[in-house]
C-alpha cells in the first residue's frame, strides 16, 4: 500500500541517552548499537542536514518536527534554538510546529519560557501517581522521579505552555484504571492523554537479560508486561468514566482513533492504522530507521548524510516494511469483526501462536474485549456525527441507557 503523505521522521538528538533508567525502556538497550562512540550528540552538520530535507520533503504546508529521546532535553536550549534558526532558513512560507516528548525532570523556568516563546508543545512521560510512576520510573540511583515530574508539568501549567500526557500502562498500575485516569483529569488537569502498554520479552544476551522488543527470536514475557486481559479491562474502566462524563473535555488518544476507524476516518494512532511505514526514526548520528520500535541494524534504511530522507522512505525496503502489517495478519484477525478498529495492532506485538499459526497479537484479547465492550457507544457517536451532530451527546445516551 503507498505511503501517507507527510512522512514523518522523529529526531533523537542525544540518542538513547537519558537521566533516568525506567525499567521497561525498550530504548536504552539502544545505546549498544553505537557503543564506540562516547557522546551521542547531534552534530551541527546532521542536524542542518535534517531540518533542510525534512521540509523540502512535505507536501503540506505545516510540517511537524518531533524531538525524542533518550532525553531530548539534556541537549541545551541553544540547540534547539540553532534548530528553529535552521527551520526558519529552509520553512519556505510553510507553517513549522515542533513538539517534545520529555521526562520531565530537566524542565525549569528557562525551558518553560524557550517552550512559550516558541510555541513548543511538549510531550510528558508520567505513569499515573506518584505509587504507580515511582515503581519503574526512577534515576539511575535508583530515587524516585515523581515528584520532578510534577513540578515540571506545574511549572508548564504556569508558564501557559501546552502539553499533553503519554502514560505506560503495565502490569502495576493497569489493576487501577479510574484512580489512574481520574489522577490526570482531576489533580493534573491533563486534557490530552496517550496510554502505550507494555508488552516487553527478555532474553539471554551476553552478560544477562536484556529486553527483545520487535524481535521474533522468542523470549519470556517481562513481569512489568500487562497482561491482555489487563488491558481489556484497564481501557473499559477509563473508557467508561470518559464516555458518561468527559466526552469533548478529556481528549484519549486510542478513543479518538477508534472513533476514527469506526467512521472510516485515519486514526492519529499508528497502532491501529491500517498501514506502517510512513513513521521512521533519525539517531543522533543521521542513521534512520523504520519505525522507533525497530531500531536494529536490519531495519536501518541509510543515512541522512549520504541518502536523501524521500529515498530512504519511499524504499522498497520501507514499503515492504509499511506492508508487513496487512500481509502479515494472523488467519483470527482476518475474520474478526473488529479487524478494521485496529487492523492488527502493532507488529511488535504478533508473536503468539494460536490455531497453529504464529504471529497472533499478544493483546489481541484486551483489544477485543474493548472493542466489544465500546461498540454500542462507538455506533451512537457514529450515527452522530453522520447526522452533524456532537459526538459528546453520547454521555447522555450513556446515562439514559444505564
Amino acid at each position: 500500500m503507498p505511503f501517507a503523505r507527510p512522512l514523518y521522521v522523529m529526531a533523537k538528538p542525544v540518542g538513547a541517552a537519558c537521566n533516568l533508567a525506567c525499567e521497561y525502556c525498550y530504548y536504552l538497550e539502544k545505546a549498544a548499537l553505537y557503543d564506540s562512540t562516547p557522546r551521542t550528540l547531534m552534530s551541527d552538520e546532521v542536524l542542518e542536514r535534517y531540518i533542510s530535507e525534512y521540509i523540502h520533503s512535505q507536501t503540506t504546508l505545516e510540517v511537524y518536527f518531533t524531538w525524542h529521546g533518550g532525553e531530548p532535553l539534556m541537549r541545551p536550549i541553544a540547540f534547539y534554538r540553532r534548530a528553529l534558526e535552521l527551520q526558519k532558513k529552509y520553512a519556505a512560507g510553510r507553517t513549522i510546529v515542533n513538539s517534545i516528548q520529555t521526562n520531565g525532570t530537566l524542565i525549569n523556568e528557562k525551558w518553560c519560557e524557550f517552550f512559550r516563546k516558541n510555541n513548543f508543545l511538549v510531550g510528558i512521560s508520567i505513569d499515573g501517581p506518584e505509587e504507580f510512576h515511582d515503581e519503574f520510573r526512577r534515576n539511575k540511583a535508583g530515587r524516585p522521579s515523581f515528584k520532578d515530574v510534577v513540578r515540571g508539568i506545574r511549572l508548564l501549567n504556569r508558564y501557559g505552555v501546552e502539553w499533553n500526557a503519554m502514560a505506560v500502562v503495565n502490569d502495576f498500575n493497569a489493576d487501577y484504571p479510574l484512580d489512574f485516569y481520574r489522577f490526570f483529569r482531576d489533580e493534573l488537569g491533563c486534557r490530552y492523554l496517550q496510554f502505550t502498554p507494555v508488552v516487553e520479552r527478555t532474553m539471554e544476551r551476553g552478560d544477562g537479560l536484556q529486553l527483545a522488543s520487535g524481535r521474533d527470536d522468542g523470549g519470556e514475557m517481562a513481569d512489568f508486561s500487562v497482561t491482555p486481559k489487563q488491558w481489556g479491562d484497564f481501557l473499559c474502566g477509563v473508557f467508561d468514566e470518559w464516555v458518561r462524563n468527559d466526552v469533548g473535555e478529556m481528549f484519549i488518544q486510542i478513543f479518538d482513533s477508534t472513533l476514527a476507524n469506526w467512521v472510516g476516518e485515519q486514526p492519529g494512532l499508528c497502532t491501529l492504522n491500517s498501514y506502517c511505514g510512513h513513521a521512521a526514526v533519525m539517531e543522533y548520528n543521521g542513521d534512520v530507521y523504520s519505525c522507533d520500535h525497530f531500531v536494529f541494524p536490519e531495519y536501518k534504511l541509510g543515512n541522512i548524510c549520504e541518502k536523501s530522507l524521500s529515498e530512504m522512505m519511499y524504499s522498497q525496503r520501507q514499503q515492504a516494511f509499511g506492508a508487513m502489517k496487512y500481509k502479515g495478519l494472523h488467519s483470527r484477525c482476518r475474520k474478526c469483526r473488529y479487524e478494521f478498529a485496529c487492523h492488527g495492532e502493532c507488529p511488535r506485538n504478533r508473536f503468539v501462536e494460536a490455531d497453529g499459526e504464529a504471529g497472533l497479537n499478544y493483546l489481541c484479547e484486551g483489544y477485543y474485549r474493548f472493542f466489544d465492550h465500546a461498540a454500542p457507544y462507538m455506533d451512537f457517536m457514529k450515527r452522530e456525527l453522520a447526522a452533524g451532530r456532537a459526538p459528546a451527546n453520547v454521555m447522555q445516551w450513556a446515562k439514559d441507557n444505564e
